[in-house]
């Protein structure tokens, strides 16, 4: 299907008075969180409390910073989450999709909200 790419917005909630950054995010199924660059957290001032261990494509094991809370807006949707500072550009994993009821259309090739709850996020709690 190839990559897919999403505009969404990161705002730091802590912050109201900095406006939210509009940003271009990979959206990816296969990853878990929010990872965000440096040059992000800087402009949203968000603080690094801890770090967490990830390992990388290529197998590699490393500690990065965590920071938050950060909330993702895409659309009509909204979340609230920590982020991971990895990497030179935005990507979007499944827990903030599941938490705004995301889904990406293998159609349209793009990230849209769920066509069976298009007026708020839905969750499957049982």
């Amino acid at each position: 299907m190839g990559y897919v790419h999403a505009e969404i917005k990161l705002k730091n909630p802590r912050l109201p008075e900095l406006k939210p950054l509009a940003v271009k995010a990979m959206v990816d199924t296969g990853a878990l969180m929010l990872y965000i660059p440096e040059h992000i957290a800087l402009q949203l001032e968000l603080k690094s409390d801890n770090q967490r261990e990830v390992t990388t494509a290529d197998g590699r094991k490393q500690m990065v910073p965590y920071v938050g809370p950060i909330e993702v807006l895409f659309e009509n949707r909204n979340c609230y989450v920590g982020a991971l500072l990895l990497g030179d550009e935005v990507l979007l994993g499944a827990v903030p999709m599941e938490d705004m009821d995301l889904i990406i259309s293998p159609a349209q090739r793009k990230l849209v909200v769920n066509p069976e709850s298009p007026n708020f996020p839905h969750a499957l709690v049982k």
